[in-house]
């Protein structure tokens, strides 16, 4: 596969992450009419994200990362989805799937590896 499909997919890879931090937010702003959890719940998942998922994450691991990748996007489809948003919330997780799925092929993951060194 071309490196501009393997930049294509890692790019959507990115955009996914970011619309599963909204998700969050889109669940906050649902359930505390001060807004507060708008901006605390995707900051705490950015965080867990950052520590445990993302591809320099200090505290990633061969069975950590994937685990909370599941979890972080579980949640994040089930977030929409009590929001009121379920077709939004199927659109998200099947989004993450395919995209995920394509960034694990190993054409793929030479473009991650090639950026980590």
């Amino acid at each position: 596969m071309g490196a501009i499909f393997g930049w294509t997919v890692l790019a959507l890879v990115f955009v996914d992450e970011l619309l599963v931090m909204a998700a969050f937010g889109v669940w906050g702003g649902a359930h505390d009419p001060r807004a507060v959890l708008v901006w605390l719940l995707p900051l705490v998942a950015m965080g867990v994200w950052w520590a445990f998922a993302s591809p320099k994450a200090p505290y990633g691991g061969t069975w950590v990362r994937p685990l909370v990748k599941v979890v972080v996007f579980g949640l994040g489809t089930l977030a929409l989805w009590d929001a009121g948003h379920e077709g939004w919330a199927v659109a998200l997780l099947v989004f993450s799937v395919v995209v995920n799925a394509l960034a694990l092929l190993p054409s793929i993951q030479v473009l991650v590896e090639e950026q980590r060194l």
